[in-house]
């Protein structure tokens, strides 16, 4: 058999397609890389008590995430900048997604137009926003989205500040000649250049992220958009219950693929506090360290509606563009169904949080 056969061998043939800038910012956590290392390894500890004499001839993971309906739990999670991946860049992204019958949440930080990416599959495209100090042009962004056809705002909010990817910082990270923050070009915001001695994102986020942006300011994000709200960023369950008051739509327990705060809990450790502090009034979601089927199993079995991938879709545009995250995604599915068919689960309403501990 050619090829990879799962996600991890996905991306070692990711890192020899990739140039260093792109595949160090792809993969690489902030400072020590601990909490990076701790959302992979925390599924490592969760073990399942599964079913036996079940019927499982027949299965099914299809599920709905804010109403709409996809073939299984895994959407593709907001990532910056496809095009350094391959030509094609978020485009083939959402091709994938669509070939996938799954939903892409597509980043603020695209190298590619919400307007052409939001037609290039015909699945349903959530639009991951940051808050940038200049209010008219986040607004102005927004309000293309919504035009464009997205059909939910993503708002991440565990970024304040770019957290420090030493990596990046080596490399002094930029984009390639020719590529850019597509959808700010417009508002003047396009350009990701090299500073000395700094990852020219982090100078990005510095010069232009709104770190004021709190609570009081969901209010004005209600008033701008008629969007369903969904929350990306969250770990702590009196956080999540006041995401819940403050009636938006979705929770995404995420600590941005330990990118941030390093040593910050792992996301499937922090998962089912959540949802407990919810109790059903949101949906929650969850992305980090998801490698494996059995991760998927075990995230739905803790209360996730759905589980978000973000680095195993860059390996795949890397491999083969569209066709290579198109294969990601139906390596995870083929995962999802033996380990729902081994737990003896053949429905994802089987998967209950008795089945692991």
């Amino acid at each position: 058999m050619t090829g990879p056969i799962n996600l991890l061998e996905l991306e070692d043939l990711a890192r020899a397609k990739l140039a260093q800038n792109a595949f160090d910012y792809y993969v690489s956590g902030a400072h020590d890389e601990i909490t990076l290392r701790n959302n992979r390894s925390a599924f490592d500890r969760i073990e399942f008590l599964y079913r036996v004499l079940v019927d499982v001839s027949e299965r099914s993971m299809a599920t709905t995430v804010l109403g709409h309906e996809i073939s299984m739990p895994v959407v593709l999670a907001p990532t910056a900048f496809h095009r350094m991946a391959c030509p094609d860049g978020e485009l083939a992204t959402a091709r994938a997604a669509s070939n996938a019958k799954t939903l892409m949440i597509l980043s603020s930080l695209s190298n590619t137009r919400v307007e052409e990416v939001c037609v290039a599959g015909d699945g349903p495209v959530f639009f991951q926003q940051y808050i940038y100090k200049d209010r008219g042009a986040t607004k102005a962004l927004m309000e293309r989205a919504h035009a464009a056809g997205a059909e939910a705002l993503v708002i991440t909010v565990d970024a304040p500040k770019l957290g420090s990817r030493e990596r990046d910082v080596r490399n002094r990270f930029h984009l390639p000649e020719g590529l850019s923050v597509e959808n700010m070009v417009a508002e003047g915001y396009g350009e990701v250049a090299a500073p000395p001695n700094d990852s020219g994102l982090s100078a990005y986020f510095a010069s232009l992220i709104d770190p004021s942006f709190s609570w009081k300011d969901l209010d004005w994000l209600r008033s701008v958009t008629p969007l369903p709200i969904v929350l990306k960023g969250l770990v702590r369950e009196d956080d999540a219950k006041r995401a819940a008051d403050s009636g938006v739509e979705g929770i995404v327990v995420s600590n941005h693929g330990g990118r941030q705060l390093d040593t910050s809990i792992a996301t499937i450790d922090a998962l089912p506090g959540v949802v407990d502090a919810v109790d059903g009034r949101v949906e929650v979601y969850m992305d980090g360290g998801v490698r494996r089927g059995t991760d998927v199993l075990k995230a739905i079995a803790y209360g996730a509606r759905a589980v978000l991938i973000g680095r195993p879709i860059l390996w795949g545009l890397a491999y083969d563009g569209e066709a290579g995250a198109t294969l990601a995604l139906e390596l995870l599915r083929a995962e999802i169904d033996l380990a729902m068919t081994l737990a003896g689960t053949p429905t994802l309403a089987d998967v209950t949080r008795d089945l692991v501990r």
